[in-house]
């Protein structure tokens, strides 16, 4: 990694090492750059103050030879007088002398010239020669970027070309599976095609029964003691034996269809009868109908804006519905659990309140009973006593005339008895005789 510090924030960051030779290389690239133009500049700078310098060098020799050329005209014009030959000989010598000073000039200005067209040369073969340097990288990093692009390219074809045959392989099989299911119903009738779904169902489940849900309750709905019920009826529950999802199934095929119903959403008020009806917690109708449908072929169709907790799917999705509501409700087992827990402690208390009714009810019933048969009893008792107590005055009533009675034989005597009666006085005393005492 390389750190960085940004020139104008002063803030440091780091980079990778790609990312760092990256920006080195535009650096490199635009310093480069720079620098070119600015040896062009400079070049071109020179090249300008060359021409100047020998502009105004040639321009000051031409004054100064301008100026001596007047002054000797001036001493020319002066001599002149002295004569026309003299005048001739100072002229032709003074043309000779700013001849010769203007030839070297000029050979000075052609030899600046020829300097300039040197050092721009000279500078255009660098520049040439850099360029063709950042021409020939710059070749390379295109080069690399094409391969890089065309081997991009070709794993994308061949990615694409891979997708293509995955989907065209994906279309041809559910072409194929509608072809089949064109052909089974063709074939079927209603009954056998309804039994068949019923059957696709029943027989996706057990295979997965024993490794998948151990436990579980997947049959028939045969209660049709409600008027009507449901195709089958799904429980599982776990070694406690607490109830983790319940599901009422309902499987539609398009033969099913009848002329007052022919939609998916025909059959769910009477799915949901069934659910709350049977007691289970979610209600499924596994449908075919619709098959052009584009809301019914997406997968799982929540309808819980229609009827609570309920779904309709496509048969591919039976068991992964199954799946994901038990592993949902896995989740709240525990609170089912302690549910369970509370229910069973409250219905517990509940049966021992019962019971302890029952028992009040069944002893105040006894204790009722009992009653009053012990008062019955209390008052055969008192008529008992009644009865005997009139028996016992009936009998002292009987010892008290019995014993008037004894005493009345006791005062009973003869002489009472022959009283007033002399025939039996006469037969008393003839039983007397000699030698019988008084027999009284």
């Amino acid at each position: 990694m390389h750190e960085i510090i940004c020139p104008h924030c002063a803030k440091a960051f780091k980079i990778d090492e790609a990312g760092y030779a990256d920006i080195l290389k535009q650096v490199r690239d635009g310093a480069f750059e720079q620098q070119l133009h600015e040896r062009l500049e400079l070049a071109e700078q020179d090249k300008r103050n060359a021409i100047e310098l020998a502009k105004a060098k040639v321009a000051h020799e031409l004054q100064q030879a301008a100026s001596a050329k007047d002054a000797e005209i001036q001493g020319l014009k002066a001599k002149l007088d002295a004569g026309e030959v003299a005048r001739q000989l100072a002229v032709a010598q003074a043309l000779a002398a700013v001849e010769k000073e203007r030839d070297a000039i000029a050979n000075q200005l052609q030899q600046a010239r020829h300097d300039q067209q040197a050092a721009a040369q000279l500078a255009q073969a660098m520049l040439q020669n850099e360029l063709q340097k950042a021409a020939a990288a710059k070749d390379a990093e295109i080069q690399r970027l094409k391969s890089n692009m065309e081997r991009a390219a070709l794993e994308k074809q061949l990615a694409e070309t891979s997708l293509k045959d995955k989907y065209e392989t994906q279309i041809k099989d559910r072409d194929d599976a509608i072809e089949r299911l064109r052909d089974m119903k063709a074939r079927l009738s209603t009954k056998m095609v309804g039994e068949t779904l019923e059957q696709h169902c029943e027989t996706e489940f057990n295979r997965i029964r024993a490794t998948a849900f151990p436990r579980a309750y997947f049959e028939k709905d045969n209660d049709a003691r409600t008027g009507s019920k449901g195709d089958y009826i799904f429980r599982d529950r776990d070694e406690a034996g607490t109830e983790i999802v319940s599901i009422m199934f309902e499987m539609k095929n398009e033969s099913d269809r009848t002329a007052t119903k022919n939609r998916n959403e025909d059959f769910l008020k009477e799915l949901d009868k069934d659910r709350s009806e049977k007691g289970c917690e979610y209600a499924v109708l596994v449908s075919l109908l619709e098959p052009d449908s584009e809301l019914y072929n997406t997968g799982i169709i929540d309808v819980a804006h229609r009827y609570p907790k309920m779904y309709v799917v496509r048969p591919q999705f039976f068991l992964p519905l199954i799946t994901l509501l038990r592993n949902a409700a896995m989740n709240s087992l525990g609170y089912k659990t302690e549910l369970a827990l509370v229910k069973a402690q409250n219905i517990a208390v509940t049966n021992f309140e019962a019971e302890l009714d029952d028992f009040k009810a069944s002893f105040a019933k006894n204790y009722d009973l009992a009653s009053r048969r012990f008062q019955t009893a209390i008052d055969e008792i008192d008529k008992s006593i009644d009865h005997l107590q009139k028996t016992k005055e009936a009998l002292l009533g009987t010892d008290r005339n019995l014993r008037l009675a004894n005493d009345k034989a006791q005062d009973v005597t003869i002489k009472k008895l022959t009283k007033g009666n002399p025939t039996m006085a006469a037969k008393f005393a003839e039983l007397k005789g000699p030698g019988n005492g008084e027999a009284g």
